[in-house]
This record gives structure tokens, sequence and C-alpha cells, in this order.
């Protein structure tokens, strides 16, 4: 339940804090290049509390619940890898290109698929 609490109020910070930097970037056009760096960058303030909470919850894990998290974020990271770059060389033939930003939902959906498979393993 603590793990709720620490993630909710640094995600309802992250998505405040995303607002009103986009409402300044809009507003702060005409700023010079470092201002505008830190009104764009300012998300990740709140963001990395989010890490900060999944770094948490994860020491507070027992052994079997971290075994299943380090195996669905092996899956994670290698199934992200192999995405990202299998749509980055079909960019090479014509599919649209696609932000950075896609990366993380792809990671994170990938987390949620080795959650599932870790779990269904060790049943």
């Amino acid at each position: 339940m603590r793990y709720l609490y620490e993630m909710g109020a640094a995600l309802g910070c992250y998505m405040v804090v995303l607002v009103a930097s986009l409402f300044a970037l809009n507003q702060f056009q005409d700023a010079d290049f470092v201002s505008r760096a830190i009104i764009t960058l300012s998300p990740i303030i709140p963001a990395a509390f989010m890490c900060w909470a999944v770094v948490r919850k994860l020491r507070r894990l027992d052994e079997m619940q971290l075994r299943i998290q380090f195996e669905a974020l092996g899956f994670a990271f290698a199934a992200s890898a192999l995405l990202t770059f299998s749509y980055g060389f079909m960019e090479n033939i014509g599919a649209p290109h696609l932000p950075w930003l896609w990366v993380w939902p792809v990671m994170g959906l990938m987390w949620i698929v080795g959650l599932m498979i870790a779990k269904h393993r060790y049943q």
C-alpha cells in the first residue's frame, strides 16, 4: 500500500509539472535555449521520484517476488531492444518515424508481458 501512495503522489506531481511545463513552453517561445531546456526538462524531477518509488518497492519484495521482477525486467529490456531496433530498421524502408517518447511505453508494456510470463512460470 505504501508503494501506491509513493507512486501516486509522484505520478500526480508529474502530471501537474508536465501540464505546467507545456503551458510555460507555449508562453515563453522566445526565451533563450537554457530557459526553455529547464522548462522542458522540469517533468524529469517528479519522474525521478517515480523511479525512486519503484526501487523502494523492489527493496521490500521477498526473494520469490524479486526473482519474478528480475525475470520480467530482463525480458522487458531484451524485447524492447528488439522491437525498437526492428522498427528503426523499418523506418529505413518508409515506415513513419516515431519519436523516442514511444520507447518508455514499449518498455512498460514489455515489463507487463514479462511479469505475466514469469508469474505463470512460478505458479
